[in-house]
């Protein structure tokens, strides 16, 4: 299929491409990567009246630590995430979750500010963000607010964020180096929107986990911060017991819908085993790997 007919500007500041959004408000779509919006306008599932391309505008990309946090421009490539030895250091949950993003060609254009913005809850960055308690950093007519993740994901596809602001960077805080990371997806095929997915974050001390953090991709309308199940392993032992009672509350706290493969209670199923993959994985101190179903 092809794209309705759409008007067409690319502005070279963030407050010039606020004041055509502002002009034709829910009528209008930012692009930047387009890896996603340019698939929902050839089938016709967005017909906007005018596309505004952020993608050149300068100050926008780019990874930097200020303070005790790093801060990450919207328009910053899923493959530079991928590659950046300062997130490798800082933030390792993003160099962990990046390769599980489709393929080379596409982490090469698609941005991280256009993930957030989608908000599909099958994608990796989102549930990164509610992990790692990162801040959405937004821009409108009115100026500049600072959105906890945890605050910005409403429901499917429905966010903080309005149509006449856009995402201009994620602040995600440093991850200190006693608390250690995994990211774990089982997908069909390696690319494939993954069938369900986990960023795990936690400190050990004395064989028990502390400062635990699960957010689950594709378990729900949104990422899905399994709170329950955070509480059940929160300053305890991993062994059958604690595990167990973690992933009975995963029922609790996870509420996927079924897809064209995959029924509900299987995902939750897969949930469960994600979590105990992605447990001993953190207890022996391994690096993440890929999954497949």
């Amino acid at each position: 299929m092809k794209p309705s007919a759409f008007d067409y500007v690319r502005p070279s500041s963030v407050d010039e491409a606020i004041a055509h959004l502002e002009q034709f408000g829910d009528r209008a779509k930012v692009i930047a990567g387009g890896q996603t919006l340019m698939a929902t306008l050839n089938m016709r599932l967005s017909a906007p009246e005018l596309l505004v391309d952020i993608g050149r505008i300068p100050g926008l990309s780019g990874i930097e630590v200020r303070g005790s946090l790093v801060s990450i421009g919207a328009l910053t490539t899923h493959r530079e995430i991928e590659r950046s030895a300062l997130l490798a250091r800082h933030v390792p949950l993003l160099t962990q979750a990046a390769p599980h993003i489709a393929h080379a060609a596409i982490r090469n254009s698609g941005t991280i500010g256009g993930s957030i913005a989608f908000a599909d809850p099958a994608a990796e960055w989102p549930a990164c963000c509610l992990a790692l308690d990162a801040v959405i950093v937004i821009r409108g007519a009115g100026g500049e607010r600072r959105v906890p993740a945890r605050n910005y994901f409403h429901n499917l596809y429905e966010t903080d964020l309005s149509a006449t602001e856009i995402i201009t960077a994620i602040e995600c805080p440093i991850t200190p180096p006693a608390r250690r990371s995994v990211f774990l997806e089982l997908a069909r095929r390696q690319g494939d929107y993954a069938i369900v997915g986990l960023a795990l974050l936690a400190r050990i001390d004395a064989d028990k986990l502390h400062e635990v953090a699960l957010a689950f991709v594709g378990a729900g309308p949104t990422p899905m911060l399994a709170t329950t199940a955070m509480t059940a392993l929160e300053g305890r032992t991993p062994d059958a017991e604690t595990l167990h009672a973690a992933r009975e509350a995963l029922t609790r706290d996870l509420d996927p819908g079924p897809d064209l493969y995959t029924s509900a209670a299987t995902k939750r199923h897969l949930a469960g085993v994600l979590l105990g993959r992605a447990i001993a994985q953190l207890m022996s101190g391994g690096d993440q790997t890929h999954g497949t179903a």
